[in-house]
């Protein structure tokens, strides 16, 4: 068939090569259609392939996307390529097996925008990832990219901007919450020239990556947002602080800020302004603290990344002595928007206190992993079931972890709590910079707050005391406990070193820190109670405190237990019933998980004679 496409109605092959389908295998599946095409002299205007960033969906990753037919592959490998090319491409025909099909209708859905995973999102700081090629500029052009630049230094004055911020109410994104204009405007009333503008892409929690995926997926709003904001404060100069593992993030950067300063967005007289203003990469270390921003402006100073006590805020004395606005990558990448379209549109999103959307990495035990963008507000029952699809393999919800390590754990019958600032502040939690880990009822809650107990204790900087020997001992103390060896007058001291900790340390980090302990004594006090009193680890986790045996009456013989225990602890025949030997059995619980018989169970002492 000989293809005969006007430019007008010419095609465009989108493939998500975010960091989860690269490691997937997108780059290959890209460089297949670049290699495939060539192939095809006969087509007269060849479509377009571009590179795109995260299409939010991992799950179903490697994403490819048709246009203008708005077409959406799912589970795309290298190899289905030439199928796409001959059958799709040239003549139309839709390939079902990589159509999505809808687990409730069972309907194939042609478009990603058809799925529950996309139709309660509101984009804003993702409008352009997955839809732009992220290294080239015309493509953010093309969507609006740099509008509001043109708006502000042609039409606005500098405190009309800020006066728009204020207005549409924007609050941090990076954790605090802090109002986004009241910060801009201490910073524009300070004295001195000499002002900073600093992006903070320093993301460390486990599990996050909304930062990252907006810096490789749209590197140019994030750079609009910062030249807007310096407009509004009179800043010359500004750094975008990126944390050292992400290197495609580096890479996206360089270009889009060279490519900015070819265009004339970037550099001196902006847009034949009187405006100057430039950005600096700077490669973060890897130190999970150097994202509370006292400790970050050292970093950038070349001092070891601690943090001071902000009795004096950055926006009055911060990079070098001078007025510093700190905003995260999420954060900037809204700032566009607003002033493009007027506050009043951002402000008419969310809830009264918190305005705008959030955008979090849904990871865990959810069927759909991926990043999300939802209204603030939105439920985490609509979050968890409506757009994750549930929880894994239909097990029952236990908690999800909201706000990194130093968020709290929130129990199923908070479910329905909107996620806004002030109501997971409320629950013992916080908003944090957007991570959501699901947990189903194979987790043990103790052994939550151990692992990220430790996790931030071989991050604290061990400036104050507080917060060093605070976590030093929780983790003490939560090691035992998990080992069989607490008692239970541990959980009052654990809950009067939090205390203390969130009174006397220096950073948010110190602060923070007793989140996880805090809500899980809290939500999960009984689980602390079975490991103290009754030396039982209820999900079976702790393995000092675990045995496993398998029901006779609920066993098949299906052998599955044997195909995936490590250490031939399990014996038996086909279609009979299996024994577990607990001399040989290390306990780690993955024939507990992986049995679909629901034959496996946990064993209490009264069971097994202890």
């Amino acid at each position: 068939m000989t293809a005969n496409l006007e430019q007008n109605d010419r095609q465009i092959v989108l493939v998500c090569c975010g960091t989860g389908c690269t490691a997937n295998g997108a780059r290959e599946v890209f460089q297949n259609f670049q290699t495939k095409l060539k192939d095809h002299p006969e087509i007269e205007v060849q479509p377009i392939i571009k590179a795109t960033g995260c299409n939010g969906w991992c799950e179903k990753g490697p994403l490819v996307r048709m246009m203008p037919r708005d077409i959406t592959y799912c589970s795309v490998a290298a190899k289905d390529v030439d199928e796409i090319v001959e059958k799709t491409l040239l003549n139309g025909v839709l390939i079902k097996r990589l159509l999505y099909r809808d687990p409730v209708s069972k309907q194939q859905l042609t478009t990603h925008h058809m799925t529950d995973f996309y139709r309660k999102q509101h984009k804003i700081a993702l409008r352009n990832i997955g839809e732009i090629d992220p290294g080239e500029i015309n493509d953010f052009i093309e969507r609006g990219g740099y509008q509001a630049l043109k708006k502000a230094l042609q039409g606005m004055r500098p405190g009309e901007l800020i006066d728009e911020i204020k207005a549409s109410g924007l609050r941090g994104r990076g954790g605090g919450g802090f109002p986004t204009g009241r910060k801009w405007q201490a910073c524009s009333e300070a004295r001195g020239e000499t002002k900073y503008i600093i992006c903070n892409g320093d993301e460390g929690d486990p599990g996050a990556f909304m930062d990252r995926s907006i810096l490789e997926g749209d590197p140019h709003t994030v750079i609009e947002g910062m030249i807007l904001g310096a407009y509004a404060v009179g800043a010359a100069h500004g750094y975008i602080y990126v944390r050292d593992e992400y290197d495609l993030a580096v890479q996206y950067l360089g270009k889009a800020l060279k490519d900015a300063r070819k265009n004339g967005y970037l550099g001196n007289k902006i847009l034949d302004s009187e405006f100057s203003f430039d950005i600096e990469i700077i490669r973060g270390g890897g130190a999970f603290v150097c994202g509370e921003e006292t400790a970050l402006i050292a970093s950038i100073e070349g001092r070891i990344g601690e943090p001071r006590d902000k009795y004096v805020f950055p926006t009055e004395k911060g990079l070098w002595g001078k007025p510093t606005i700190i905003n995260n990558v999420e954060t900037w990448a809204n700032i566009p928007v607003i002033i493009r379209e007027g506050a009043e549109e951002f402000a008419a999103i969310g809830t009264e206190a918190s305005k705008g959307t959030k955008v979090f990495s849904l990871v865990g035990k959810v069927v759909n992993t991926g990043l999300v963008e939802v209204p603030m507000g939105t439920t985490l029952r609509e979050i968890i079931y409506e757009i994750g699809g549930g929880v894994l393999k239909k097990r029952a919800f236990k908690a999800v972890q909201t706000g990194g390590p130093s968020g709290g754990c929130i129990p199923a019958e908070l479910l329905d709590l909107p996620v806004d600032f002030d109501s997971l502040t409320q629950a013992g939690s916080m908003m944090g910079s957007g991570g959501l880990i699901v947990m189903d009822d194979h987790t043990c809650m103790v052994e939550v707050a151990r692992y990220y107990v430790n996790f931030l204790a071989e991050e604290s900087c061990g400036k104050c005391t507080p917060c060093r020997e605070g976590i030093r001992a929780l983790l003490e103390i939560l090691t035992n406990i998990c080992r069989g060896q607490g008692r239970i007058e541990d959980l009052q001291l654990m809950e009067d070193i939090c205390l203390t900790m969130q009174e006397a340390s220096l950073c948010a980090l110190g602060r923070t820190a007793p989140n996880p302990v805090l809500s899980t004594l809290r939500y999960f006090r009984d689980e602390y109670i079975e490991h103290i009193e009754n030396q039982f680890c209820p999900a079976g986790v702790c393995r000092e405190l675990t045995t496993f045996f398998i029901d006779p009456e609920k066993c098949t013989g299906c052998t599955l237990c044997i195909k995936y225990c490590s250490v031939d602890a399990i014996t038996g025949e086909k279609k009979q019933v299996h024994v577990i030997d607990e001399n040989t059995c290390i306990r780690c619980g993955e024939c507990y998980r992986i049995c679909t018989f629901d034959a496996i169970k946990l064993a209490r002492r009264e069971h097994y004679g202890n």
